[in-house]
């Protein structure tokens, strides 16, 4: 190798001079031929490679997970489509067509649950923002699979074993050990259906993206609707056989409420008799008025509190024992009633009044008033009640008919009997029926309790109980209810509008007015054209046709009442708790034809849930009483 270049010393010596430093080619692993301006090309394409590569795979990823989606959405969308017509199957009494509606469900709901564990969707659920969402598709998913698998398949199955119309009253009485033993399958399905409620009610949906977290509120609620329906049957299953008599007969105190005399539950309960159910059969024994127990002495023992509000005459009167609207405080005291003067035991309390009645017969049809004494008292009063004029007769006509008070509690006697005769004997249309009782129910017209721990715990879940605090109590629940001063049946002619309405937030908090309108449509001589049973004839220093009411107004546990206005003017009204809830008072009298509006303003309510409202059920129909509530109309501060 010659060297790179020479030098002479001073001796004339020729001496090589040393190679400059160059990076070895080698050490790149390029070609040591290879020129410089194709070596950086080279080293260019060794970076651009790799980072090609990721970009195709995120683009590859992006496209999967798309696919994923798409799936998702496609199977979920299907099986929104497929829920209303099971619905309709189950209406139907369809069983073939259900079972088949829930198989094309399940392979729906298998499609997109598997869709939604792809280890890549797993992965996507821990990137930064976005992760969120994929996490809240994959909980949507699995929350449907595990509905329609755990929850509607085995329902389906109980379907197809249950012949629900041996399930209502019949001159034999009721088959019901098929209920009893499908009792496991519908506690394990709303157990299922309850998981999955939980597991969506978790997700923050605050946090996603709009395009997830509509169709997240949407789900959460339908679940809401399927998990109480559930919960509901599934608690049926487990008491009812009992309750109906299946091993045993139960027997009951059956109150009769009269709302033409309103009482914070529904209305005074004037007839009482006792109902025994034997194997689903019933049956009516004896029966009296509250006017014939008298006044009790000692009074029943009744909590602190709501003596504090209603007075003692919770546990004086028979009348008087729901002017508290808590169902379960005024049947446990009219149970201890009947024990104190008769000396019978019983199991429980049942309510009802004549609109719900109404509904009965809407489904029974007429009833014939056939007793030959029962016909003599009626006069000139229908002997064939029907749907529309067994409210008008019962709570009005009945007054300008028969005029010995005694008589007319034999005559409402003698009607609850001809009602549940025709109910034992299973007539008329089933359906019809259980819509009937169910919308009696959800209105508090028909209200029930037991004296066993375990039945009542069941019962008291729902509105069936007439609670005011518990389980069955929504934590933004408002409440309206009436008492009559007036000491007559005036309330049939008291017509009322209840309406909530909100506030703009302050700190934090919100004030809720509760708004109460009340007229007394009497004729403006009712004093004289109203039978004086009816005007109770100023006998309580309430003048003859005018109507006196005790407006009592709940807010949730958190809140205050803060103000009550009527007629406009600011007025002092009284405040208590019952139950840890904030309770106000006020006292109206209404004039024949005069109206006046009740205002009670709540305050430091924190706004997590959509206010609701519970009232006394009253001749009206509820949906005419009860207003939409009014949406605050907040202006954004500058």
């Amino acid at each position: 190798m010659q060297p790179v270049g020479l030098i002479v010393d001073s001796d004339g010596r020729k001496v090589s001079t040393p190679r400059p430093h160059v990076e070895s080619d080698f050490s790149a692993g390029a070609d040591k031929n290879t020129s410089p301006p194709a070596r950086r090309r080279r080293r260019f394409l060794f970076a651009i490679v790799p980072l090609a590569a990721l970009v195709g795979l995120a683009i590859a990823s992006a496209a999967w997970l798309g696919f994923k989606a798409s799936t998702i959405s496609t199977e979920l969308n299907a099986v929104n489509q497929l829920v209303p017509q099971l619905r309709d199957n189950v209406l139907q009494d369809n069983a073939t067509a259900a079972t088949n509606t829930v198989r094309d469900l399940q392979a729906h709901t298998a499609t997109a649950r598997e869709a939604a564990a792809d280890p890549l969707w797993t992965m996507a659920e821990a990137l930064p923002w976005l992760g969120a969402n994929f996490q809240a598709t994959r909980e949507v998913a699995t929350s449907a699979d595990d509905v329609v698998q755990l929850g509607a398949a085995p329902l389906i199955s109980v379907f197809k074993t249950l012949e629900w119309k041996s399930l209502l009253p019949h001159g034999k009485g009721m088959d019901l050990a098929p209920l009893a033993a499908a009792e496991p399958k519908l506690t394990s399905a709303a157990h299922a259906v309850r998981q999955s409620s939980d597991r969506l009610n978790a997700v923050n949906a605050d946090a996603l993206m709009p395009q997830i977290a509509t169709p997240l509120v949407r789900a959460r609620e339908q679940l809401g609707l399927l998990r109480d329906g559930l919960d509901a049957a599934a608690g049926a299953a487990s008491i009812l056989p009992r309750m109906m008599g299946e091993k045993a007969p139960h027997r009951y105190l059956l109150l009769i409420q009269n709302n033409a005399e309103l009482r914070a539950t529904g209305g005074i309960p004037g007839a009482l008799a006792v109902l025994t159910v034997d194997k689903g059969k019933l049956s009516l024994g004896s029966q009296t008025s509250a006017t014939a127990m008298g006044a009790f002495s000692p009074v029943m023992s009744v909590d602190a509190d709501q003596s504090l509000i209603y007075s003692t005459r919770l546990g004086k009167f028979m009348q008087d024992v729901n002017l508290t609207p808590d169902f379960p405080t005024a049947a446990k005291t009219a149970q201890a009633m009947w024990e104190r003067k008769t000396g019978e035991q019983l199991d429980g309390v049942i309510s009802i009044d004549p609109v719900a009645l109404s509904y009965i017969l809407g489904a029974t049809g007429p009833v014939t008033i056939s007793e030959p004494l029962l016909q003599g008292i009626a006069g000139d009063l229908p002997l064939e009640l029907t749907a529309k004029n067994v409210v008008p007769t019962l709570l009005s006509d009945v007054y300008s008919t028969i005029a010995d008070p005694d008589m007319q509690d034999e005559y409402f006697a003698g009607v609850a009997q001809e009602v549940f005769s025709k109910i034992s004997a299973g007539s008329g249309d089933t359906k019809k029926l259980i819509d009937g009782l169910t919308r009696g129910a959800s209105e508090r017209r028909i209200l029930m309790w037991s004296a066993k721990a375990d039945e009542e715990a069941v019962i008291s879940q729902y509105p069936l109980g007439g609670a005011i605090t518990g389980a069955s109590i929504s934590p933004a629940q408002f409440g309206v209810y009436f008492n009559d001063g007036t000491g007559a049946k005036m309330d049939y002619h008291v017509k009322r509008t209840v309406q909530l309405v909100e506030e703009c937030p302050a700190n934090g908090y919100a004030e809720v007015k509760v708004r109460i309108v009340s007229t007394n449509t009497a004729p403006k001589d009712a004093a004289t054209s109203l039978p004086e049973y009816v005007t109770g004839g100023g006998a309580f220093g309430v003048p003859a046709g005018s109507v006196q009411t005790n407006v009592i107004a709940y807010g949730p546990v958190q809140s205050n009442v803060e103000t009550a206005f009527v007629a406009g003017k600011k007025t002092g009204f009284a405040s208590h708790r019952h139950g840890g809830r904030p309770v106000g008072s006020a006292t109206i009298r209404l004039a024949p034809g005069q109206s006046t509006v009740v205002e009670f303003t709540f305050g430091k309510i924190v706004q997590h849930t959509e206010p609701q409202l519970a009232v006394t059920p009253t001749v009206q129909a509820l949906k005419d009483m009860v207003l939409d509530t009014i949406p605050p109309k907040c202006v954004p501060a500058p």
